[in-house]
This record gives structure tokens, C-alpha cells and sequence, in this order.
């Protein structure tokens, strides 16, 4: 039967006892009901009009404007390094190292977001993740052997310069990306959750127990880059006290100079455990089962740790800034020799 709304009248259901019973009618909606609860001539539920989710979530774009400036800044310093034949005593090496790392993260971030919205598949994620997890353990490995250069460019500081030291910052460079490729390909050789979901962690598809894994990892490497940082806190000020004694005062600029280097190490090391700390103990504490807001309010600030590397290690160095300046100035001569500084004077 058509009602004058026009829709249909249902049909009445029999029982078993023969008699008729009816269904429940569907009233036509009102005039005064709004557009959404017409549909089907009935009033949709409240949480029907809600309005439509974001078709992209606004974690992701921060994620990838965060990947395209780390690459820029980062693709800035490796082309410095690259094309500049004085920029190559060990602590340059070094920061190139840090700078590709973070240039590859940038880059990977940016792809993730490519491949989450344009074409999603398992397998490329994989490929991605490990490609990111990949590039972050290179940037913080590249960090830690960063702080053992300075180390050594303190205690042994007569024969920092000489061939050996180049040697031992190839070594420490070829552990360090050796290292992180392998922490890289484990989800792409199977160690991932995509065939049993519950053992998935707070960043799929790696799994819980790769992403302790990583977690203790940096946590080891924070613990080795604070100790090391003491010992070099106490070499810089033993070696203020010395010079004060030898000229019988502590003159204004050795003080300054003192304030200048203990301030600039602990600004290394706050803005390194700042960006990390939060993400690698929420790797340990958090449940897949954890909204994603938290994975993603955690995991941002430490793409940050990647935006300022090249701040505090490449552009505050005064070899780098007159490259720069040869770049987009053209101040000095290109080929100019000048002494590359130890680690120590950076």
C-alpha cells in the first residue's frame, strides 16, 4: 500500500498462533524533521549527523611538512660537505652522516604519507616503516658517534688530526649504518605483526617486541651519550681551572667560553632526550589497544630531534657557515684553505 507520503506500508507479520501481529510501521517524517532524517522515511540515529570524518588526519600532514623540512634543511648540509674539499676532517664526516640520516627520514616520512592516502598496501608499508626506522637509527647512532668524536678530540687532542682518527670515524660509520639497515629490514624479513594482529604494537606493522627492541636500544645510547658528555663537562672545566692557574685568575673570556660550552652541551643532550625520551617510553608502557593520538603526540616531537640536528651541528660551525657564504654570497674564494677545528672548539 502507498501512503500519500509515499512510501511504502509494510506488510503485517503472522504468528504462529494464526493470528496477525505488526511489524514496526515506519512513520513518514514531518516537515519538520531535518534533510538527514528522511532517509529511508524514518530518523536516523544521533550519531548520524555527525559531520564526515577529515578526509586526511592532520597528524599525517604535520608528519609529512615535518619530513619535507627536515629535507630541505638537511639536503642543505650534505651539499655543503659534498662539494666542499676542506669539510673533510672526521667531525665533518660525521655530520654528514647525521645530516644523510635525517635527509633519508625526511624523505621517508614524506613517502609514508604518499603511500597511507594514494596507494595503500601491507607490503609497501612495510617497506616504508623499515625504510623510516631504518633512518631514524642511523640519525641517532650518527649522534652517539658524533659525542665518542668529541670525546676523543678531548683526551687525545695532540693526535686527533693524523690519518688514524679518519680511519676510526669510517669504522664507527660503517657500524652505525651497517646497524641500522639491519634494524631496517627485520619487518620486511618478517618480524611483524600483519599475521597475527595482536602482536602488534603502537606503531603498526612492527611488532611489540621489535619495538622494545628499539626502544631499550636508544635508551642505552642516550645513557653512553650522557655519560660521555660528563666526561667531556669535566674536561672542559679541569682544563679552565688549569689555564686560571697558570695566569693566576679566571679572566672574563675563558669564563665566558667555559658558560659557553657546558650551556651548549646541555642544550645537545635536553633537546636530544626531549624529542626521544617521550616516544621510546611510550614504545615500552603503550598497548596497540592505545588511542593513536598518543602514538602521534609522542612521535611528532621526535621527528623535531631531526629538524634541529642541522641547527646545532652543521649551521653553528663556522667552516659550514662560510661555505654557506661561498654559496649564496659568494664572499670568499671557493677553494680557500683554512683549518678545519677539532670537535672541541665547535
Amino acid at each position: 500500500i502507498v501512503t500519500s507520503a509515499g512510501f511504502i506500508s509494510p506488510p503485517r507479520a503472522v504468528n504462529v498462533s494464526g493470528s496477525a501481529a505488526l511489524a514496526p510501521h515506519r512513520r513518514s517524517p514531518g516537515p519538520w524533521c531535518p534533510p538527514w532524517a528522511r532517509a529511508n522515511g524514518s530518523a536516523l540515529p544521533l550519531s548520524a549527523a555527525r559531520p564526515d570524518p577529515l578526509p586526511v588526519n592532520p597528524w599525517d600532514v604535520m608528519l609529512c611538512l615535518s619530513g619535507a623540512v627536515i629535507a630541505c634543511e638537511n639536503a642543505l648540509v650534505v651539499a655543503i660537505i659534498f662539494y666542499t674539499p676542506s669539510l673533510r676532517a672526521p667531525t665533518f664526516v660525521l655530520i654528514g652522516s647525521l645530516a644523510t640520516a635525517d635527509l633519508l627520514a625526511g624523505v621517508g616520512l614524506i613517502l609514508n604519507f604518499a603511500v597511507q592516502h594514494v596507494s595503500p598496501s601491507d607490503t609497501v608499508s612495510l617497506v616504508t616503516v623499515g625504510f623510516l626506522v631504518a633512518s631514524f637509527a642511523a640519525s641517532v647512532s650518527s649522534l652517539l658517534a658524533i659525542t665518542v668524536d668529541r670525546y676523543f678530540s678531548l683526551y687525545h687532542a695532540l693526535t686527533y688530526f693524523s690519518e688514524k682518527t679518519l680511519q676510526c670515524a669510517h669504522l664507527m660509520l660503517a657500524g652505525t649504518w651497517g646497524v641500522s639497515v639491519c634494524l631496517g629490514l627485520l619487518p620486511v624479513l618478517g618480524w611483524n605483526c600483519l599475521a597475527e594482529p595482536s602482536s602488534c604494537s603502537i606503531v603498526r606493522p612492527l611488532a611489540r617486541k621489535h619495538v622494545t627492541l628499539l626502544a631499550a636500544a636508544f635508551l642505552v645510547v642516550f645513557a653512553l651519550m650522557l655519560s660521555l658528555y660528563v666526561q667531556i663537562c669535566k674536561v672542559v672545566c679541569r682544563h679552565a681551572h688549569q689555564i686560571a692557574l697558570q695566569r693566576h685568575f679566571f679572566s672574563p673570556p675563558h669564563l665566558v667560553a667555559t658558560k659557553k660550552g657546558v650551556s651548549t652541551l646541555a642544550i645537545i643532550l635536553g633537546t636530544f632526550g626531549a624529542s626521544w625520551l617521550p616516544f621510546a617510553i611510550y614504545c615500552l608502557v603503550g598497548e596497540r589497544e592505545y588511542p593513536p593520538v598518543y602514538t602521534y603526540a609522542t612521535l611528532l616531537p621526535a621527528t623535531y630531534n631531526s629538524m634541529i640536528n642541522p641547527i646545532i651541528y652543521a649551521y653553528r660551525n663556522a667552516e659550514i657557515q662560510r661555505a654557506l657564504a661561498v654559496l649564496f654570497c659568494g664572499c670568499f674564494q671557493a677553494g680557500a684553505g683554512y683549518r678545519s677545528r677539532s670537535p672541541s672548539e665547535v
